[in-house]
């Protein structure tokens, strides 16, 4: 099937709501983290869509101090994976931050998200203990471009 890569807005939330659930049980992120999410005028937000059918979505923004940009989120539909919708979500917000170096967090057992990520041309760079809610640890991720 094919899919199409959109700005997500407000009028996504719910949609958001549920896919951020589905994908991330333990991780996902909390109501108003979403509206903020959806809604600050520097985060870059794109939502992959299949007919009407949200299916993926990136947030990224550039932490002006220190020049790095950051993937806050990537989710796809466990039922949408491996068809490529993740790693166009991650191109095209890349293009949009207009920064050298963009980093993401990730589990260390999330072994599909690394595939991505590796391939993608992010390489480990830290390991951040007891970071998720349960206490779990986070690989750190970085991509630098010329």
């Amino acid at each position: 099937m094919s899919h199409s890569i959109r700005k997500a807005t407000i009028l996504d939330l719910l949609k958001l709501q549920k896919l951020e659930k589905l994908c991330f049980k333990t991780d996902s992120w909390p109501f108003f983290d979403l509206i903020a999410v959806l809604t600050f005028p520097e985060v870059i937000r794109l939502k992959a869509l299949i007919g009407n059918q949200m299916v993926g979505f990136i947030a990224g923004d550039i932490r002006n101090s220190d020049k790095i940009a950051w993937i806050a989120t990537l989710a796809v539909d466990p039922m949408y994976q491996n068809q490529g919708i993740g790693a166009q979500l991650l191109r095209e917000c890349e293009l949009k931050l207009s920064t050298t170096r963009i980093r993401l967090c990730l589990r260390p057992d999330n072994m599909p998200a690394l595939r991505l990520y590796t391939h993608a041309g992010y390489t480990v760079i830290d390991h951040w203990k007891e970071y998720y809610n349960d206490k779990g640890d986070a690989l750190v991720m970085e991509k630098r471009s010329v």
